[in-house]
């Protein structure tokens, strides 16, 4: 059985200087609230159970700085014990963007792959069009699916989506459960991960 319940919306304002992702179940319920450390060189990003900060419940960090061969580790806050990890692919990252997640051994139980790589290079000309450039948010609109599998490309087992919805003063995510059978630690993996993505994703715009 699931975590929460989906679909998800992860929201943040786009003038923000850090990074705070409010996320809401399907009632509108807040169920995570996350956070990141600013002025670090390396990833330091903690979720919590709400925007009050009272219990933070996972935490994700980095392994060096930023570059295309940066793995970041999952953990419990309250044990840190490891939960899995992700880390682009990078020579597919230039066009498609494809993460690979893997357990707590660093062996591969999923992977996350831009379904259509062809908006980002849309988004990304629409953005250099002067004054139209700053509505590529509502007309560019890339998701994500997750994959279960140890290989890259097999697409037979899809768990979760995340998908960008239009907005202007802030960014939204919807993210949909497709395995309503997701084991717990493929469910933390798979949300951390798209929580990360989501990080990513607003840097680029």
């Amino acid at each position: 059985m699931s975590m929460y319940d989906y679909p998800l919306n992860l929201r943040f304002k786009l003038i923000a200087l850090a990074p705070r992702i409010i996320v809401t179940d399907n009632k509108g319920k807040e169920v995570l609230f996350v956070s990141q450390k600013i002025f670090k060189l390396k990833e330091d990003i903690r979720i919590y159970r709400s925007e009050a900060k009272e219990q933070e419940i996972f935490n994700i960090r980095a392994n060096k700085i930023l570059d295309f061969n940066t793995r970041y580790s999952f953990y419990e806050s309250d044990s840190q014990s490891p939960l899995g990890s992700v880390k682009a692919k990078a020579w597919r990252s230039i066009l498609s963007a494809t993460y690979m997640i893997d357990d707590n051994a660093e062996n591969q139980m999923m992977w996350i792959k831009e379904d259509n790589p062809w908006v980002k290079v849309g988004d990304t000309l629409f953005q250099e069009i002067p004054f139209v450039g700053m509505l590529s948010g509502y007309v560019f609109n890339p998701s994500y699916t997750c994959y279960r599998s140890p290989e890259v490309d097999d697409k037979s087992q899809p768990v979760m989506q995340i998908t960008k919805e239009g907005a202007f003063f802030e960014s939204s995510f919807n993210i949909e459960l497709l395995d309503p059978e997701i084991e717990r630690d493929e469910e933390v993996s798979a949300l951390l991960s798209f929580m990360l993505m989501v990080q990513f994703m607003r840097r680029r715009g």
